[in-house]
């Protein structure tokens, strides 16, 4: 079994990684404080009560994003760090921005004149995403959050789901995150049943972690042994992107992305996230 070299992640971070990826890493490996995550989250946000400033490394304007919001919440769960007034702020941004039919947006229109990655494109319709609305309330009802925001984007979720086609990986990632949290557990279970065969289609999920180019593999629609949709993969499948996982840690002590490095600061920052996230789903799965 492939172990991760907690040392040298550790010096990685410290030479490379942004405060917010070291405070994390403390965190998770060291039992920090959640207080320090909380601030250093925190320093992404803007008075509107959403958050910006290139939290989320591809959007990269001070204006507040729903991807960057995503980025904050997930970062104040992981940490136990969550926190009333920062998530309530959020919520109150998502209330004020979100597109007629509810939820939120993939990029917001204030991108626009800033550096971003090249699929950090508005939508021309404005309609909701079903990445973000998905990504958005799955974290926040794996939470407990009560608000009218979420009790609009979890109807738009079900309905979307509903008449759900072939989509997308990242669509469908949002979707399997939402359905692991939403609290209505046996529609979410049937949901799951019927999205099975998009999420196991070969043009979504790849089987074998090692393939290279950008890949989705089973750990991406099912991070935790508790996943619904962890059932859908062999036991077998699961070990080898775990042992893949592990395995993936860089010399420099580091983990990186599969995806198109369009920034070199950019991607820097995503290094540093993304060993944080490592070690943690590492962790989640016995690791």
């Amino acid at each position: 079994m492939t172990s991760p070299d907690i040392a040298a992640a550790a010096q990685f971070l410290a030479g490379s990684g942004r405060i917010l990826d070291q405070r994390r890493f403390q965190r998770l490996i060291t039992g920090g404080g959640a207080e320090y995550v909380r601030d250093a989250v925190a320093a992404y946000r803007n008075p509107d009560g959403g958050f910006g400033h290139a939290l989320e490394p591809d959007g990269r304007c001070p204006g507040s994003q729903p991807l960057a919001v995503e980025f904050a919440l997930e970062a104040l769960d992981e940490a136990d760090a969550w926190d009333d007034g920062l998530v309530g702020g959020a919520l109150e941004w998502l209330e004020a921005s979100a597109p007629g039919e509810g939820g939120a947006v993939f990029v917001a229109e204030n991108i626009s004149g800033w550096p971003h990655a090249p699929w950090w494109v508005p939508e021309e319709d404005g309609r909701a995403s079903l990445i973000t609305t998905g990504l958005l309330a799955g974290t926040l009802h794996g939470r407990g959050a009560r608000h009218p925001w979420l009790d609009r984007a979890t109807e738009l979720m079900w309905a979307r789901i509903a008449e759900l086609g072939p989509a997308g990986p990242y669509d469908l990632r949002a979707v399997a995150h939402f359905l692991d949290n939403v609290p209505d557990r046996a529609r979410a279970v049937g949901a799951m049943d019927q999205i099975a065969p998009l999420i196991t289609s070969p043009d979504v999920v790849t089987l074998d972690p090692a393939a290279p180019g950008e890949i989705h593999t089973a750990l991406d629609f099912a991070p935790r042994p508790g996943s619904l949709a962890r059932s859908l993969f062999r036991p077998a499948v699961i070990e080898a992107c775990l042992d893949h996982l592990a395995g993936a840690q860089r010399d420099d002590g580091g983990w990186t992305v599969n995806w198109l490095a369009w920034s070199p600061v950019a991607a820097a920052e995503w290094r540093g996230a993304m060993t944080v996230s490592a070690l943690a789903r590492l962790r989640a799965n016995g690791r």
